[in-house]
């Protein structure tokens, strides 16, 4: 195999030819092999267990403490634990909403014109496409999927602005208390839960405050924020201040969207439940382990696998309508 660019982590270098080299080659080959071919990881040493915090050896077959197969998660556990450390939740969000929001605005084409409160918004076509949630897509199309996908869209620019501004205060407290890897996996959860409900109340026909048809954006997942800042002050300790905190802005917003029209208050409820729930269940008053980092990873997989998917299956649909 002819050699790769130095640094570049693909491909196999060659050892050069002659003796005294081929010497060097040897000593060094190994250190090649961890920081260039497999980049952060570690093949020695200790590592702290992702289940119970134990120290084992970063090449041990199980925890000695609580059983957990691969417990250095074949070397890569410290650079995972660093990752999700840096990881920028808020950002993300708000990176992630504002790419959707634009698509959806550019597949919609020249509805998005239109004056009043409807200027820049996509096309009810456009957020099915990518997603959109509701008793229609979820049980009228079996769409089930969308309750991963809706909290990334939005359906007005005044709509993404206030979700984006609540994520961006919310984000970082969120990060402090639970880490980030249990502050992804509440997001997700409690989107699904506020969808869930909605799209079933929606299903349902309740009278007086029916659910949704047709429902899309994150205040379902913000409400879950909310929901989970609770579930944390009530633990007491010195986080009354959080939970009253949270506890007013959760009831002004519900009151709120009792009064404004258009308001998916079904989202919101089941979102807030949601996100306690979720709460009590990732007990915040523990630190947060490897297995959160894996359950997140996978909150994310799974959202993005669901976005594609929708987009790949609606898109027939959504070109046969044009």
């Amino acid at each position: 195999m002819s050699p790769s660019p130095a640094g570049s982590g693909f491909g196999r270098i060659d050892p050069p030819e002659g003796r005294s080299h081929g010497r060097l080659w040897n000593q060094f080959q190994p250190d090649y092999d961890r920081y260039l071919l497999f980049p952060k990881r570690r093949t020695t040493g200790s590592v702290v267990c992702p289940s119970c915090g134990s120290l084992v050896g970063v090449r041990d077959d199980k925890c000695y403490s609580c059983g957990r197969s691969n417990p250095g998660l074949w070397g890569y556990g410290p650079f995972l634990r660093q990752l999700g450390a840096d990881f920028g939740f808020a950002p993300v969000v708000i990176a992630g909403s504002t790419i959707l929001y634009l698509l959806t605005l550019l597949v919609s084409g020249t509805t998005i014109l239109r004056g009043g409160l409807s200027f820049l918004s996509p096309s009810t076509n456009a957020l099915l496409l990518f997603g959109m949630s509701g008793a229609v897509p979820v049980f009228g199309f079996g769409w089930w999927w969308t309750l991963l996908t809706a909290s990334w869209l939005h359906g007005n620019l005044l709509h993404i602005l206030f979700n984006m501004m609540w994520v961006r205060d919310l984000g970082p407290t969120m990060v402090d208390f639970y880490g980030p890897s249990r502050t992804v996996i509440i997001y997700t959860v409690s989107g699904v839960c506020g969808f869930l409900l909605s799209s079933s109340a929606g299903y349902a026909g309740v009278p007086l405050l029916p659910g949704a048809s047709y429902t899309m954006g994150a205040s379902a997942a913000i409400f879950g924020l909310l929901g989970a800042m609770v579930h944390y002050g009530r633990r007491g300790g010195g986080s009354s201040f959080v939970y009253s905190t949270a506890m007013r802005y959760a009831v002004i917003l519900f009151v709120f969207g009792l009064i404004m029209p258009g308001v998916d208050n079904y989202a919101h409820g089941g979102g807030f439940l949601g996100g306690y729930t979720a709460s009590a269940f990732l007990k915040p008053s523990t630190r947060e382990r490897g297995d959160h980092m894996i359950a997140a990873a996978l909150c994310i997989l799974a959202t993005v696998a669901a976005l594609v998917f929708n987009v790949v299956h609606a898109l027939p649909l959504f070109v046969g309508s044009r």
